[in-house]
């Protein structure tokens, strides 16, 4: 499957024995919104709920909100009906996009076939597709995974990167969190970021309705933000969700050596002994 698929493609494929439709969304707690309940309320015929920051969270992990295990991924795949073979296409109705989280589970336990539906909920709903309320029926299914791709940096990996630079660090938070101008409120801590890092707001990779710019479009965000797409990367944002699109987009440059620490800000900023750096980056 290419890596991302449009809403004119899902439309045409509807009803295929082996596609599974899955809504990746989460929301930051702040926003008051449940995913579970809107996906409840509305969702794309045959959708699936993930519960991406629910079951698909490791809580004996060393970070807030860290990848789920292997056997989690299997654990939930199973559960909601997913097979080896399955092509699934994976969505969310969020600011965040947060389909690109999933993705990159999804890519890390080498699920063969998966992609992204470009634009999202937003964009099915806004060319007035058609919707379903309440949940999918499925049966359950034995997955087992295999092999996988995608690297995942932790803060002693980062502090390491803080002497050796081997890696771009690039951070997909706003500019005020990444410059320290305003408190990082959905954490609880002060704003800043790590040292040497560059500043690229997630947002600056999609267009306004929430599709991915194109490829061309996208080097030039990269550039602007003195990052080289060709050369070691490593993505921080808050938790490792947004810091997930900015990994997502680099893929679609055509590299698969980014990598994410996925404790992001929330781990690396609420330890008094990391170093930390304010202001725009140099």
């Amino acid at each position: 499957m290419t890596p991302l698929v449009t809403t004119e493609w899902l439309a045409s494929e509807m009803g295929a024995a082996d596609l599974v439709i899955l809504d990746a969304s989460a929301h930051l707690p702040g926003t008051g919104r449940d995913p579970a309940a809107e996906y409840a309320a509305a969702h794309i015929p045959g959708a699936r709920f993930l519960d991406l920051m629910g079951a698909l969270v490791d809580p004996q992990g060393d970070v807030p909100a860290a990848l789920p295990t292997r056997a989690q991924f299997e654990a939930r795949m199973g559960a909601l009906g997913v097979n080896a073979d399955s092509r699934v296409v994976l969505y969310d109705n969020s600011d965040m996009r947060t389909s690109a989280r999933a993705w990159f589970i999804f890519r890390l336990y080498g699920h063969p076939e998966f992609t992204i539906l470009d634009g999202g909920m937003q964009k099915w709903v806004a060319e007035g597709r058609p919707v379903e309320t309440g949940h999918a029926s499925f049966d359950a299914a034995d997955y087992v995974s295999t092999g996988g791709h995608g690297a995942v940096r932790s803060k002693a990996d980062m502090l390491a990167n803080c002497k050796s630079c081997v890696e771009q660090v690039v951070d997909a938070r706003d500019a005020g969190r990444f410059a320290g101008t305003v408190e990082d409120t959905v954490h609880g801590l002060p704003g800043g970021h790590i040292p040497g890092a560059r500043h690229l707001l997630f947002r600056d990779v999609l267009a306004e309705d929430g599709t991915f710019l194109p490829p061309a479009q996208i080097a030039e965000a990269f550039a602007k933000a003195g990052i080289d797409p060709d050369k070691p990367l490593a993505a921080s944002c808050g938790s490792g969700v947004t810091a997930s699109v900015l990994l997502f987009a680099h893929s679609l440059l055509g590299h698969d050596h980014g990598a994410l620490y996925d404790g992001s800000w929330s781990d690396w900023g609420s330890d008094p002994n990391t170093p930390k750096e304010t202001g725009e980056a140099a």
